[in-house]
């Protein structure tokens, strides 16, 4: 299901993910839910939107891109944690992903 760069991501290739922490840093892990085939995409990510939702349920509008020279890079918007922390614009490496069941569990490397 791979998308074009040049249309971003869509709502049909937008999904949630849920994170075990309030931010992002490295070593940190999110949840993947509701992808078609968490088997193919654990094995080879494809670009998609991400829903993230914090533990102290904040969200933020997360895009995954993959094929670039980094490899998979996780860009996080501004966003504000539940305790009112303001976090800026952040791009993420990411350093894995791994199938769990049906979803994928991706493990957040350094800053890209």
């Amino acid at each position: 299901m791979p998308q074009s760069a040049a249309t971003g991501a869509t709502d049909a290739n937008t999904f949630p993910a849920l994170c075990t922490h309030t931010h992002l840093f490295p070593g940190a892990r999110c949840r993947l839910q509701g992808l078609p085939d968490p088997h193919a995409f654990a094995a080879d990510p494809w670009s998609i939107g991400v829903d993230l939702r914090f533990s102290d349920d904040a969200v933020a509008d997360a895009e995954l891109r993959t094929g670039g020279p980094q490899g998979p890079v996780l860009t996080v918007p501004p966003h504000t944690t539940g305790a009112g922390t303001r976090i800026g614009e952040r791009a993420w490496l990411v350093r894995e992903f791994t199938r769990v069941g049906d979803e994928v569990e991706v493990k957040i490397g350094g800053h890209a």
